[in-house]
């Protein structure tokens, strides 16, 4: 029986399919993946797989952050694109915003993270036990007027929540992060302002490159 669904939320779009790969647009506070109970039924993985049965899961994003999922068909192409992934083959672009003005127009956050288990799903800089993380960024305009800078992210290595904490441990929080922001920076946003807006790789077939217009 086909799956039913409400009308999809505002920003849920597909990029680009074909024989190979899937791409779809993740609206912001939109789960990735099935979550717990009926109520995490209806999500993104499912909203692809109602149409097209094969496409598998090759990554995910946060719940909060918006921006470009890519699904394989099949599970040789999972195998493969998951591959590229783990060897950093693939070449993701974030866009943020976040509190105050950084001072350098480029840097690197190599911070250690791990898992703070009791307050799961948060995660910790931790510099004894914590895996290595790294994180490039640029800048890509200063509002001096709202303190705010909008950052190009490059994220080297693919940790939990990496962009998030190790933005706000350089002391500068993503604005609307309602895990790692303190509360006015959480509420300067009506949504966390992340939006995974480039994912490039090659491959037998050639060079794919995809885009997302930023929604913020």
């Amino acid at each position: 029986m086909t799956a039913t669904f409400p009308p999809p939320p505002p920003g849920f779009r597909l990029v680009h399919h074909d024989d190979r790969v899937l791409l779809a647009d993740k609206p912001a506070d939109f789960l990735c993946v099935p979550g717990r109970g009926p109520e995490g039924a209806d999500c993104l993985s499912a909203r692809v797989q109602a149409d097209w049965p094969d496409a598998l899961v090759v990554h995910r994003l946060d719940m909060a952050t918006s921006g470009l999922v890519l699904f394989a068909r099949g599970a040789a192409m999972q195998r493969s694109l998951s591959i590229a992934f783990a060897q950093r083959q693939m070449h993701k672009r974030y866009e943020a915003v976040v509190a105050g003005l950084l001072a350098e127009d480029a840097g690197d956050i190599t911070l250690p993270l791990l898992a703070d288990w009791p307050r799961r799903p948060l995660q910790k800089v931790d510099l004894v036990a914590g895996k290595p993380s790294h994180t490039r960024w640029q800048v890509l305009s200063r509002d001096a007027a709202a303190g705010t800078t909008r950052l190009a992210l490059h994220p080297v290595t693919g940790r939990t929540h990496q962009l998030r904490l190790h933005l706000a441990a350089i002391g500068h929080p993503i604005l609307g992060d309602v895990f790692y922001a303190p509360p006015p920076l959480d509420a300067a946003a009506p949504r966390l302002l992340l939006h995974a807006c480039h994912l490039a790789w090659q491959d037998e077939a050639g060079q794919h490159a995809f885009d997302s217009p930023v929604p913020f």
